[in-house]
């Protein structure tokens, strides 16, 4: 270990070796760039490792980078579009295939592995090998200076990094700390406190793709369907803000989890009712009708030809007009049955919060930052990429597409170190 007053001097330092990170210093080790990778956590790439059950799923083809609004959220969805427009899916999936990783498209354009997400780390390893890439973990970050260039010839500005390794000196610092979602597996606010340390504006955090809690009493009829999923449509917000998705819900003991139910996380707000049409696929009124004109079976077990058993049970049981045969139960009270299926109006309390979110909305102001090259506008050769910017996709590969994106972006971007004896 060297000593405090003769730090290793890199190019750059690239601070979380997560999808981000990783990628953004193989890229730029393979530009030529002396590239130090630090991580504090004892494992790299975790939320690689967890992602996807277990076999990331590491894109989506679907995704449109002209239009990256609808796939996208933040204060300013449009930002990302330079970055993803310049590394799109197709360019991550020919390094995926020219790496020999076998994958499957699972639906709506979301590609798994179909081994495991160690291939995917392999992958990633393996470009900072080819790039040669220092790479230091665990090891923690205890603080960092900005150090201005002088009136000295050879003075450059520069950051100072005390490690758990010792000092280190570079040009260009990029954070690709993610965000708070899961901090068992390490997550921490590093990011948006470097951010703060520097003046850069932040974005309100709070936790995205996450399951949604119900007030215990008023959930009570529903927490014995805990395990039931069935295809849905879920939606929330008004006219031009509404939000629609159709995918699979989740009932659990304290709430609802689900894609449908992440994906909309994203969009709700606090306070805000969901609609969720409960058989999307079924004409109920006209079912429930046909049923009463040839039919003696209970409602519930008429219902239950149309919707899971479990969830017909539960609804039947609601209303006494609805525990009767269905040839004995008004058009009003099926009529309303119906209704009520089709557009179930809940309001949910709260959310399971940063422990089970997968991904954290809000984070360093879009506002701050080069869409071209994610460097700080009012900090030179900080960057920041990844999770931890205001920018959020969809459940289904979108945030590691950002990952990659952003990534390259920046790794473009570096400045090349230049030739000793170079006038400034």
């Amino acid at each position: 270990m060297s000593s405090p007053t003769a730090p290793h001097s890199f190019d750059v330092v690239i601070i979380g070796a997560g999808a981000a990170g990783l990628f953004c210093a193989g890229q730029a080790g393979q530009r030529g760039l002396k590239v130090l990778l630090i991580d504090h956590a004892d494992k790299v790439a975790e939320k690689i490792r967890i992602s996807g059950g277990g076999r990331c799923n590491f894109t989506n083809r679907d995704l449109d980078p002209a239009a990256p609004h609808k796939h996208f959220v933040g204060q300013n969805p449009q930002f990302c579009r330079s970055a993803l427009s310049r590394y799109t899916p197709q360019d991550f999936i020919a390094l995926v295939d020219k790496h020999g990783i076998p994958h499957h498209e699972k639906h709506k354009g979301q590609l798994f592995a179909d081994r495991s997400a160690e291939d995917i780390i392999a992958m990633l390893l393996a470009e900072c090998t080819a790039g040669g890439v220092t790479h230091w973990q665990p090891c923690a970050v205890k603080n960092i200076a900005f150090l201005a260039a002088t009136a000295h010839p050879s003075s450059i500005e520069s950051y100072q990094i005390d490690t758990d390794r010792g000092p280190v000196q570079a040009r260009s610092l990029v954070i690709a700390t993610g965000g708070l979602s899961i901090p068992k597996i390490g997550a921490t606010d590093f990011g948006y406190r470097l951010a703060q340390q520097f003046q850069i504006p932040l974005v309100e955090r709070r936790p995205g793709l996450v399951p949604l809690t119900f007030d215990g009493a008023g959930w009570a009829p529903y927490a014995q369907l805990a395990g039931l999923a069935l295809p849905v449509q879920i939606s929330t917000g008004a006219k031009k803000n509404r939000m629609a998705f159709d995918e699979d819900l989740l009932f659990t003991h304290r709430g609802l989890s689900g894609p449908a139910v992440l994906q909309i996380s994203s969009y709700w707000q606090e306070g805000t009712p969901l609609a969720i049409n409960l058989a999307p696929t079924v004409d109920l009124p006209a079912a429930l009708a046909q049923g009463k004109a040839r039919s003696r079976k209970l409602v519930a077990n008429e219902l239950a030809t149309l919707v899971p058993s479990r969830l017909a049970d539960a609804w039947a049981s609601r209303e006494a007009d609805w525990q009767r045969p269905i040839n004995e139960a008004s058009d009003k009270a099926l009529t309303r049955l119906a209704e009520q299926l089709a557009r179930w109006e809940l309001t949910p309390t709260g959310t399971e919060g940063y422990k089970k979110a997968e991904v954290t909305l809000g984070g360093v102001d879009t506002r701050a930052l080069s869409q071209q090259t994610m460097e700080c506008k009012a900090q030179p050769g900080l960057y920041f990429i990844g999770e931890v910017v205001d920018v959020t996709g969809w459940l289904g590969g979108y945030n590691f597409q950002w990952a990659w994106a952003s990534a390259h972006a920046c790794a473009q971007a570096l400045p090349l170190a230049e030739p000793a004896g170079t006038p400034h």
